[in-house]
């Protein structure tokens, strides 16, 4: 009762400050966040606290059973679950392989959980293992056994309270995931696709004929670059029946209610939010949901403690700060490394290529013929100005992707960035931070979509492969003239050379042999970068701001 009172409290205070700075909040436009707390009175109710996105966040978790034990409190019954991205974000969870995520959430007493992509960061068979120390159920009904149609989880289950309401769960992860993760880490499993994953999610759905409410665990965002292809969880509830409820995942919106009305939350990122829905047993009905802001609530002390814990052992090993930044770098996703060139995708391109170059690593084409590329999707963190640590790089790179060169012709250069900026000014994971090249995309013109769909690791990606060059044109490649039919030597990641995101004109060459990785860590690289080219200091005079290799023409 004094943890319920003190969240009461909490709200009396807050609710004047929260909701006019609402409009600071990432959320869909005209759509307004509801910021409640438990009620004094919810016997005969059941209430889903729900999470997505974590991405690392342990502190976190010490808030979900404390909010957990006001609402039992106050006489509700309660279910905790997660929408996916839980094993990876920060050092704090990625040196563990994502296992220290699965000690909270069992700390944290979730009861069902579903996968999102980064679940995948460190292969199937470590995600596999990670899972078997889970006290929780982990349910996804679109992920098979490679070349089967056998699933790798249960696609639903039935959680039934005390009072006997029966809630059923189906997880649903993005068929984008197979071009979103390490290709390579995936070798072992399909997707649904397209058409299939309504399929899916139907069949799971219709497994659930005996729950009283039924609620998709969907890791499927609402991002528009997700919108060709119908993976978004609007588009899910437009072809599926029988879902009263979805909470969503992966494109880290704030929302109560999507955008045409659809029974949709989703929490944000990172423990921003905790969202509640809250179910009347006697009519087996939703009667409300909502998202509590974690400034408002409680820390359960001894979970609080458990996280500290692991989060100091990483701190002590990789806190110590090794260099310094005169300036911020930009780690944003949008505006940001997903839309434009920025200062910190400079950075770390430059480092790339420094890395494989410094000692003549590319022998088959002269130094004017190497190039760096990155995914701006796998730049997760900004850097502030002042003292850089491991754990500062390892965050912003905390995939641990290694430097790798692929060769291809000018010809394959090209349509690696027409195909990696098919949505631009829009967001995309792929989007090229680079460096040696001078190049434009115009975004006035249409993107030619082809009609083959990219193959990777025997799912679909989430774009088609241009039929043509028609937004992207190089000016430049180290200063001097562009040539289509030159063999360039690309410095890339590991993830980008097996078709990773839309580079699948780099798989291409990696199928035939025309690449090799150097086995460098990303972010052992740009450290090193940092440290021997730049003395241990990123200057101002240099990174401050991009450095204009990039030109987008807008209108």
């Amino acid at each position: 009762m004094k943890k319920l009172l003190t969240i009461l409290l909490s709200v009396l205070l807050v609710m004047s400050l929260v909701l006019p700075a609402m409009a600071s909040t990432p959320m869909i436009t005209g759509q307004i966040v509801t910021v409640k707390t438990a009620q004094p009175d919810l016997t005969g109710k059941t209430v889903v606290l729900h999470t997505n996105d974590v991405h690392g966040a342990l502190a976190g978790y010490a808030y979900i059973p404390a909010l957990r034990a006001a609402y039992e409190t106050a006489g509700a019954e309660v279910i905790v679950v997660d929408a996916g991205d839980f094993t990876q974000g920060n050092p704090y969870v990625s040196l563990s392989k994502g296992h220290s995520a699965i000690e909270m959430m069992n700390a944290a007493g979730y009861d069902v959980v579903t996968l999102g992509n980064h679940e995948f960061d460190f292969g199937y068979e470590q995600l596999m293992e990670n899972l078997k120390d889970a006290n929780f159920k982990t349910v996804c009904a679109n992920v098979y056994h490679k070349g089967t149609t056998d699933l790798i989880l249960d696609p639903s289950v039935i959680v039934e309270t005390a009072s006997g309401l029966k809630v059923g769960f189906f997880g649903l992860e993005t068929p984008e995931t197979a071009t979103k993760v390490n290709p390579a880490l995936i070798t072992k499993i399909d997707f649904s696709t397209f058409d299939q994953l309504y399929t899916a999610a139907q069949a799971a759905v219709d497994g659930l004929a005996d729950a009283d409410v039924v609620i998709g665990l969907c890791h499927l965002g609402i991002d528009k670059e997700s919108a060709a292809n119908g993976y978004r969880s609007t588009d899910l509830l437009a072809h599926v029946n029988g879902v009263d409820f979805v909470i969503d995942g992966h494109s880290h919106t704030t929302m109560t209610i999507g955008e045409n009305g659809e029974p949709i939350q989703s929490t944000g990122t990172q423990f921003a939010y905790i969202g509640a829905i809250v179910i009347d047993n006697a009519t087996k009905t939703i009667v409300d949901n909502f998202l509590h802001p974690v400034s408002c609530l409680s820390e359960d002390e001894a979970v609080a403690e458990q996280a500290a814990g692991i989060m100091a052992g990483v701190d002590e090993a990789y806190g110590a700060p090794f260099a310094t930044s005169e300036i911020l770098l930009n780690g944003e996703r949008d505006p940001g490394n997903r839309t434009e060139e920025t200062n910190l995708g400079d950075l770390i391109t430059d480092a790339m290529v420094w890395c494989v170059a410094r000692e003549g690593g590319i022998e088959q084409v002269e130094p004017s013929h190497i190039v760096g590329i990155t995914n701006g999707g796998g730049i997760r963190a900004t850097i502030n100005p002042g003292e850089i640590s491991m754990k500062d790089i390892n965050t912003v790179l905390p995939f641990g992707n290694t430097v790798a060169v692929v060769y291809v012709t000018g010809a394959e250069l090209l349509e690696a960035l027409e195909a990696s900026t098919f949505c631009t000014p829009k967001a995309i994971g792929g989007y090229p931070q680079t460096s040696g090249i001078q190049w434009t995309i115009d975004t006035t013109k249409e993107y030619d979509q082809g009609d083959v769909y990219i193959t990777i690791s025997g799912g679909e990606s989430s774009y088609f492969g241009p039929k043509s060059i028609q937004r992207v044109t190089i000016e430049s490649v180290n200063g001097e003239p562009f040539d289509p039919e030159a063999t360039y030597a690309v410095v890339t990641n590991n993830f980008c050379t097996v078709g990773g995101d839309t580079y699948n004109v780099f798989k291409n060459a990696y199928l035939a042999g025309a690449t090799f990785d150097t086995g460098i860590p990303m972010d052992e690289a740009v450290m090193e970068y940092i440290t021997s080219v730049l003395g241990g200091v990123i200057p101002a005079e240099t990174y401050a701001e991009p450095q204009g290799r990039t030109t987008q023409i807008l209108e």
